[in-house]
């Protein structure tokens, strides 16, 4: 039976949450955009999008640890499964849907698109 190291699977979500942040700055989208974009929309302001961000980070990190090893393929691809996944499905039909970017975002333009998969 597969157990989760949740310290580490923590850990690992909030530091990946922090390298998102990062590469986002990087490419031009300025520090902390999402946190920014969940507050606004939700009307609950930056605080709420910080936890809310690096919550999420977290949970997704968790549920990678607790499926990776039923994913196909050797262990050095199946991060690359996992977060393609879950791009498309709770980003492109989602998320980008829910904050009025349109399916895939491609309200907001096609960098839109293929930035939250390369940043993901």
């Amino acid at each position: 039976m597969h157990k989760i190291n949740w310290r580490r699977a923590i850990f690992a979500g909030l530091l990946g949450t922090i390298l998102f942040d990062l590469f986002g700055l990087v490419m031009g989208m300025g520090w902390w955009d999402i946190p920014s974009m969940l507050g606004e929309q939700t009307g609950l302001g930056l605080a709420y999008g910080v936890f809310g961000h690096f919550s999420n980070g977290a949970l997704l990190a968790i549920l990678y640890a607790g499926i990776a090893p039923s994913l196909w393929g050797p262990a050095w691809i199946r991060p690359f499964i996992f977060i393609t996944a879950q791009v498309v499905a709770l980003v492109w039909f989602f998320m980008f849907p829910l904050v009025g970017a349109g399916v895939m975002g491609l309200d907001a333009g096609l960098d839109m698109t293929i930035g939250s998969l390369v940043r993901h």
